[in-house]
């Protein structure tokens, strides 16, 4: 009866929705909360056109994590590993390189959220190993059922603080004097800037592998493979709510700090305080606890899903290069979860002091692999293996071709600015 096909249809297209989500879930945590935020606060709306920019070149790549996966029933590192088992090394190396420090960045920051709570005598730097030990053991009990379920809550709950905030941000008007002159970004001395705002604007470039693997827990979960149409909703639903919040980030640090003279700090708890005043300084000084909760488990969402997804998809390099069965997987998994979160403690504990430092070395790390994870995913696209219909057309072509070149000439600027600026 065509009643019931409809409503099997929504109930499978109910059960495909979930990785988008948890992709948008990762996005939002460092480069919304922290970078889009910053960009408004320091340059207004200059920086408006580049945000979208970035994501508009990014889209295509993230898709093909998804898309790949419907079209071919296999997740878009088995398709690395069709072109050539080199592809699974290099990602295998970007993704250590940048898995721990990624990891570190989002947890610390959730650490340092976290110390707004007024607890004393930890710090940060313990507060943040304790936030990953408990993301790890959640991870290990609760699998991806629960990583799924928290993301979807959190994605909605921050989407409606950040809309009300900005709302009222908007009507009390700007606070930068008539006289003000801003600042350009559009300087070689600001380079530096643009590119750690791309480098996670809106997610690294590797985060698009996570999708097609968690596809594929989704299905374990309920009983249901996403087809191409499904899968396509769901990387929508994730990809645009991304971008409209990163819009509204910088907005709010446009409205509330643009012009004042007031400029984030570099230290993680004067900067978290910062963060949570943004919203509790227009909707109320009442609001502030609802404010920082809602932060805190927005980065601890983040992190708990960069500590499931970094190692997931290093897992994966692992079982498709030795071979191995889904059950030596969750073994590998396992594993990998453990030396992810051991290296991001070590890291927090003895090296990493300051919090704003170690974000800006993961962003500007993720994109400059950026053009080579690009480049790979667009040659597993459009490999023999994948129906044509489902292969890139022209304007997703011309797309990718695009976001490749930007990104190999933002990295060539960044590498010019470092020798000779």
């Amino acid at each position: 009866m065509p009643c019931s096909s409809r409503q099997t249809s929504r109930a499978d297209l109910w059960k495909a929705i979930g990785p988008g989500i948890l992709v948008a879930c990762a996005a939002v945590g460092g480069s919304h909360l922290v970078w889009s935020t910053r960009a408004g606060a320091e340059f207004g709306w200059s920086l408006i056109g580049l945000i979208l920019l970035a994501n508009l070149l990014k889209f295509p790549f993230f898709l093909y994590g998804q898309r790949y996966a419907a079209a071919t029933g296999e997740s878009l590192l088995a398709g690395y590993q069709r072109q050539g088992v080199i592809y699974l090394y290099i990602f295998l190396l970007v993704n250590i390189l940048t898995g721990i420090i990624n990891i570190a960045g989002v947890a610390m920051l959730s650490g340092a959220l976290f110390a707004g709570y007024g607890i004393g005598g930890i710090g940060i730097a313990g507060l943040t190993v304790i936030i990953l030990l408990v993301c790890m053991a959640l991870i290990l009990l609760g699998h991806y059922r629960l990583l799924d379920s928290v993301a979807k809550v959190v994605v909605i709950l921050l989407a409606l603080t950040t809309f009300v905030a900005v709302a009222l941000a908007f009507f009390q008007g700007s606070p930068a004097p008539a006289d003000f002159v801003p600042p350009s970004p559009w300087t070689w001395g600001s380079f530096a800037f643009l590119i750690i705002l791309l480098g996670w604007m809106p997610a690294p470039v590797d985060l698009s592998t996570w999708s097609s693997l968690w596809m594929f827990s989704r299905e374990r979960q309920t009983g249901h493979f996403a087809t191409s149409r499904e899968t396509s909703i769901d990387f929508y639903l994730g990809y645009i709510m991304a971008v409209v919040l990163a819009v509204m980030f910088l907005a709010l640090g446009k409205l509330v700090m643009f012009g004042t003279g007031e400029s984030f700090s570099d230290s993680g708890i004067v900067f978290s305080q910062q963060l949570v005043s943004l919203y509790s300084g227009h909707i109320g000084e009442w609001s502030k606890p609802l404010i920082l909760t809602a932060a805190f488990v927005t980065m601890f969402s983040t992190t708990m899903t960069c500590v499931d997804g970094y190692p997931r998809s290093l897992a994966a390099c692992c079982a498709l290069i030795g071979g191995f069965s889904v059950q030596k997987f969750q073994l590998i998994h396992r594993i990998w979860i453990a030396v992810s979160v051991a290296g991001a403690c070590a890291l927090v504990l003895f090296y990493v002091k300051n919090l704003i430092q170690l974000l800006a070395f993961a962003a500007v790390i993720s994109f400059i692999t950026s053009p080579i994870l690009a480049y790979i995913n667009y040659k597993v696209m459009n490999g023999a293996n994948v129906p044509e219909e489902e292969r890139p057309g022209a304007i997703l072509k011309i797309l990718s071709w695009a976001g490749i070149i930007f990104f190999v000439l933002m990295t060539a600027g960044f590498v010019y600015v470092k020798v000779f600026y």
